[in-house]
C-alpha cells in the first residue's frame, strides 16, 4: 500500500517549526536570501572544534606543519565538494536530504542511512560539546566541571534548533562574526611564535600517517554531505544552482582551511606544548588576561553555531525511517536527540582526542559509498526526479542496487581500514603491524563500480 501523507506546507510562523521531511511545495518556498548559503556554514565552521581538528595533525599523527596545510586545503576541497553539490538540490527538488536519498537507496535503503546519519548527528554533537565543555571548565579554573558545561552548552543550542528551519538561518547570519575576530585575535598573538616542525617519520609509516589525517579531514568537511539540502529546500526553485554551490563551498572551505590551520600552528607554539582540546585554545587566549577570558567565555558558546545543523538534522533524519517516527513531531526528536548526546558526551570526555580521531575516521568511511552512490543516481537520472514520488515506496527505485553497492563499499572499508582495534587484509600489507589506512579510497570506488554495473540492470527490470 502506499504511505502517501499529506504534504502540509505550514507558512513561515514566529513559533515551532510543524513542517517535517514532507516536500515544500513550490508556493511555499518563502527564503529568498541566497546569502544565507554563505552565513549558515560559516557560522557552523567558525567554531572552537575546527580549530581542535587541526591540532590532531602533530599532536595525534606526528605530522609536520606543511604537509598537515597541504592535506588540509586538498582534502577539505574533496569534502565539501559533494556537500555543495547537494545543497543545490534543496531548491531544485524541495526535499531534506535524506529524503532524497530514497530516490537511490529506495524505502528500505534510505532508513538504513538515515540512521547512519542519526549517529553521525549524535557523534558530532558529542564532540563538539566535549570542546564546549572543557573550555568551560578551563575558564572557570576548574570550578565548573565540564559536564556541567556540557550540560549548559546543550541547552542554549536545543532552545534554537528547536524552532526549526528559520531560526537557523537566523543564528548562522550573526553568530560567525564575534567568533571570527576571536580566532584572529588568537592567530595574531600566537602564530609569530609557532615553529616550522617536520613529520615524526618517515616512508610507509608517514604515508601510513598522512593518508589517516587526510581521512579525518575528508571527514569533517563531507560530514555535513547528509544534511546539505536540509538547509536550502525552502528556496525558490528559481534559485541559481550555481551560486548555492559557490556560496556553500565557500561557507564552508573557507573556515576550515584557515582554522584547521591555525589548529596546526597552535601545536607548534613552545608556551602550548602538549595541549588539545579546549584546553589548547585556553591556554592560546591566556596572554589577554581579563580580555582572554570573556573571549574564552564566547568560545564555548561557538559551539551552539556548530551544534544547532547536528540536531535539526538529526529529526529529520529520524523522521525518513517513516511510520511512526515520521509522526512524531519534528521539534519532540530534536529534544530527545539533545538528552542522548549530552550524556553520551559526559562519559566520553575522559579520553577526548582518541575519541574524535575513532569517530571522525568511522564516519569518513560510510560517507564517501553514501556520496559517490547519490551523485551517480543523479547523472543516471540527468537530474530529473519525480518528486510527488517521495513519500510512496511503491513508486519509489527498489534501491537493491544501492543496497548492494553500500555494503561492498564498506566491505572496501573493511579491507582498507587501519584502526587501533583493526587492521583490515589489505591494509596489513603496508607498514606492519600498524597498517596503511586506504578503506576510504577502497570504499568509494567499490560502490562507485558496483553501482555503475547494478543501477542499470535495476532500473530495466523494475521501470523505476
Amino acid at each position: 500500500m502506499s504511505r502517501v501523507v499529506e504534504q502540509r506546507n505550514v507558512r513561515p510562523k514566529q513559533g515551532i517549526e510543524a513542517q517535517g521531511i514532507e516536500r515544500v511545495l513550490p508556493t511555499a518556498r518563502s527564503h529568498v536570501r541566497i546569502l544565507d548559503n554563505f552565513t549558515l556554514w560559516l557560522a557552523a565552521n567558525t567554531v572552537l572544534s575546527t580549530i581542535v581538528l587541526g591540532a590532531l595533525a602533530i599532536n595525534v599523527f606526528g605530522l609536520g606543519v606543511w604537509d598537515s596545510i597541504g592535506v588540509i586545503v586538498v582534502f577539505n576541497l574533496l569534502g565539501v565538494s559533494s556537500v555543495a553539490f547537494f545543497a543545490t538540490l534543496g531548491p531544485k527538488l524541495g526535499l531534506r536530504q535524506m529524503t532524497i536519498a530514497r530516490f537511490s537507496f529506495g524505502w528500505v535503503g534510505a532508513s538504513v542511512m538515515a540512521m547512519f546519519n542519526v549517529i553521525t548527528c549524535l557523534g558530532w554533537s558529542v564532540v563538539n560539546v566535549i570542546v564546549g565543555g572543557q573550555l568551560v571548565q578551563a575558564l572557570s579554573g576548574g570550578i565548573v566541571p565540564s559536564w556541567l558545561g556540557i550540560l549548559g552548552i546543550t541547552a542554549l543550542t536545543t532552545s534554537v534548533s528547536l524552532y526549526g528551519y528559520r531560526y537557523v538561518h537566523r543564528y548562522g547570519r550573526y553568530a560567525w562574526m564575534p567568533m571570527g575576530l576571536i580566532f584572529l585575535a588568537i592567530a595574531v598573538i600566537n602564530v609569530p611564535q609557532a615553529t616550522i616542525v617536520t613529520a615524526k617519520s618517515s616512508g610507509l609509516a608517514y604515508v601510513a600517517s598522512l593518508l589517516s589525517f587526510s581521512g579525518v579531514i575528508y571527514g569533517a568537511a563531507a560530514g555535513w554531505g547528509p544534511y546539505a539540502a536540509d538547509y536550502s529546500a525552502k528556496q525558490p526553485e528559481t534559485t541559481p544552482s550555481s551560486k548555492v554551490f559557490g556560496l556553500t563551498f565557500l561557507g564552508i572551505w573557507i573556515p576550515c582551511v584557515l582554522l584547521e590551520s591555525l589548529g596546526v600552528l597552535l601545536t607548534t607554539v613552545p608556551a602550548l606544548n602538549g595541549k588539545s582540546g579546549g584546553e589548547l585554545v585556553a591556554a592560546a587566549l591566556n596572554p589577554l588576561g581579563s580580555l582572554g577570558t570573556v573571549m574564552m567565555l564566547l568560545l564555548a558558546l561557538s559551539v551552539v553555531a556548530n551544534n544547532i545543523p547536528n540536531d535539526y538534522s538529526l529529526a529529520l533524519s529520524i523522521q525518513v525511517l517513516g511510520g511512526v517516527f515520521q509522526r512524531i513531531k519534528r521539534w519532540i526528536w530534536t529534544l530527545a536527540g539533545s538528552v542522548v548526546y549530552a550524556v553520551i558526551a559526559i562519559s566520553a570526555s575522559r579520553n577526548f582526542d582518541q575519541t574524535l580521531e575513532t569517530f571522525l575516521l568511522l564516519i569518513a568511511y560510510w560517507l564517501g559509498p553514501w556520496a559517490i552512490i547519490l551523485v551517480s543516481e543523479h547523472c543516471f537520472r540527468r537530474g530529473q526526479y519525480n518528486v510527488e514520488d517521495w513519500n510512496n515506496p511503491d513508486r519509489l527505485p527498489s534501491g537493491w542496487a544501492a543496497i548492494v553497492a553500500m555494503a561492498l563499499g564498506l566491505f572496501g572499508v573493511y579491507l582498507g581500514v587501519a584502526q587501533v582495534a583493526f587492521v583490515g587484509p589489505i591494509a596489513g600489507l603496508f607498514n606492519p603491524p600498524y597498517g596503511m589506512d586506504i578503506g576510504f579510497g577502497l570504499g568509494v570506488l567499490f560502490a562507485a563500480i558496483t553501482y555503475l554495473v547494478l543501477r542499470p540492470i535495476e532500473r530495466r527490470s523494475t521501470q523505476r
